[in-house]
């Protein structure tokens, strides 16, 4: 069997474009993590998921107090 030296060539540029479309497919558009992770949590602010939590560190330290003040005249 003889192969011709054109076949050859072609296929061999036709094998390295397939290389090329293949590893544009795994291009990232990030430089790297930190570039991914802040566009991340930016995206998500955007959408509304990081709200502002509520501020119940009043209600926390009155029912914590009561508990403390209980728990003392339990004992005594």
């Amino acid at each position: 069997m003889r192969i011709s030296r054109s076949t050859t060539h072609s296929d061999l540029l036709s094998l390295e474009a397939a290389v090329t479309v293949a590893r544009s497919g795994f291009a990232c558009i990030f430089s790297s993590s930190d570039e991914y992770e802040r566009a991340l949590i930016t995206e998500r602010r955007a959408q509304g998921r990081y709200g502002a939590r509520p501020r119940n560190w009043l209600i926390t330290f009155i029912a914590l107090a009561i508990a403390v003040a209980g728990a003392t005249i339990y004992r005594v």
